[in-house]
């Protein structure tokens, strides 16, 4: 299986990049991994509502440019559905079983997912309603999926 992390922006904080590769590196027995970085649009910080929807389409068709036609894309949205750490792994391993080998979560801007992204999109998780910083995000659901692996096949997790 192949799993991927689509996300827009480039992570900087080290601690970060250290969390994403030490359980992307714990992955790898299991499934191949990747992380995929797409450019921010530059914009300042004060917006237009019209502004912010050309932010998000722009950075929605750099994320579509690495989504293949097979894959299954599941969207991080405050209002997808709430999954736990074992629903997550049951989704997973439904996916793997009916012949969905290739899997990709979707982590949008400051700014969310564009509606391309989101009609795009099978299915939207969301990892409650506060706001988290997509950088972080990267790190939680990285995580996610390691423990999700470990509960499918019946393995302790180690911390």
């Amino acid at each position: 299986m192949l799993i991927q992390i689509i996300g827009v922006g480039k992570l900087k904080e080290k601690y970060l990049m250290d969390g994403i590769a030490e359980y992307a590196k714990r992955l790898t027995p299991y499934l191949k991994f990747q992380v995929i970085e797409v450019a921010d649009e530059k914009a300042p910080d004060s917006l237009s509502e019209a502004e912010v929807g050309i932010v998000k389409t722009r950075e929605g068709e750099r994320i579509l440019a690495h989504i293949k036609s097979e894959a299954h894309v599941i969207a991080l949205a405050i209002d997808g559905k709430l999954w736990s750490s074992e629903e997550l792994a049951a989704e997973l391993d439904k996916l793997g079983t009916y012949g969905t080998s290739h899997v990709v979560f979707v982590i949008g801007g400051s700014h969310g997912l564009s509606d391309d992204v989101m009609r795009r999109a099978q299915q939207r998780m969301s990892f409650g309603r506060m706001t988290l910083p997509h950088q972080l995000m990267r790190l939680v659901l990285t995580e996610q999926i390691y423990r999700a692996v470990k509960i499918n096949r019946g393995e302790p997790y180690h911390k």
